[in-house]
């Protein structure tokens, strides 16, 4: 009887071993030691970064952001498989038209690099939120500068 229980309890931990981590939907893109799944949105986040800044009523690309374009870029050629969203952000200065194009622009600059950096152009979208969806609620300069952003989401 020992013997059966021992055998059914290393089946199931097995099993469980088995599903725990191939699904990096399940484990939100981390390991089982809360490391970043290569190919992961969660890599893509935290290691190669997704977020680029642009200045005030700017839509041209630092010297910062291309470094960090760059990143994305190669990391995109690692995983071609995967496509991706720029999206364009303002801060909450001007009007909500006015805003939505400079978005706009900011999100077409992003993708004009990675297409630039051997990205095909049917893997990159573009989408500009305007001044909707700060990533920082306030109206500090500092409050404003993190809000000109341009973010790679992948699909």
């Amino acid at each position: 009887m020992k013997k059966v229980l021992a055998a059914l309890g290393a089946t199931l931990l097995l099993a469980a071993c088995d599903t725990c981590c191939e699904d990096k939907a399940a484990t939100g893109g981390f390991d089982i030691n809360g490391e970043a799944t290569p190919g992961s949105a969660a890599e893509f986040h935290q290691v190669i970064g997704d977020t680029v800044q642009f200045g005030f009523d700017k839509s041209s690309l630092t010297h910062e952001a291309q470094t960090a374009l760059h990143k994305q870029a190669d990391w995109l050629k690692k995983w071609p498989q995967t496509n991706v969203v720029v999206e364009g952000h303002c801060d909450i200065r001007g009007t909500t038209e006015y805003n939505m194009a400079l978005g706009e622009r900011r999100a077409h600059e992003v993708k004009k690099f990675l297409v630039g950096q051997g990205i095909e152009e049917k893997r990159v979208e573009t989408v500009s939120y305007g001044k909707e969806h700060p990533v920082v609620q306030g109206t500090t300069e500092a409050d404003h500068a993190k809000n000109r952003r341009g973010v790679t989401v992948l699909r």
